[in-house]
């Protein structure tokens, strides 16, 4: 294993949003739809930071450079549960918005240039019932 799970140990898991009570919950009709709103700009087909690709299953299941994000059957020791409850500031997603360097955005177009393009809009964290539900997909055997 990587060393992102042992981040884990630093979050307290009764603090975690509760697993859903929803059941055949899986990733194609359930879990795909909240990763892609909020986790595809960072982690999706196009270079896929920390070599985490949420857009399938088997990218999920596989995880990234540090190891599994997924432990099967337990969503309260996974790494994407706790990263999505955001209840650990040193593994947190989404990442927070921070402000652009050497002034504001969209002022740093070429001078008779067309207008810069302004940043994507910053990713929604997952609401507590959200989370809830990525936690029982895990526990449900992540399918």
């Amino acid at each position: 294993m990587g060393s992102g799970l042992s981040v884990l140990a630093a979050v307290d898991a009764t603090k975690l949003p509760a697993a859903s009570t929803q059941k055949d919950i899986t990733y194609a009709k359930d879990i795909k739809p909240i990763l892609q709103a909020s986790c595809f700009n960072c982690h999706g087909d196009r270079n896929p930071k920390g070599g985490i690709n949420l857009t399938s299953l088997e990218n999920v299941l596989k995880g990234g450079k540090d190891g599994k994000i997924v432990e099967v059957g337990s969503g309260e020791k996974s790494l994407i549960v706790e990263a999505v409850s955001q209840l650990n500031p040193k593994t947190s997603m989404p990442l927070k918005p921070r402000a652009p360097r050497g002034g504001m955005a969209g002022t740093n177009a070429p001078a008779g240039g067309p207008p810069a393009t302004p940043p994507p809009a910053p990713a929604k964290p997952l609401t507590p019932e959200q989370v809830g539900l990525v936690r029982a997909w895990i526990d449900q055997g992540a399918k």
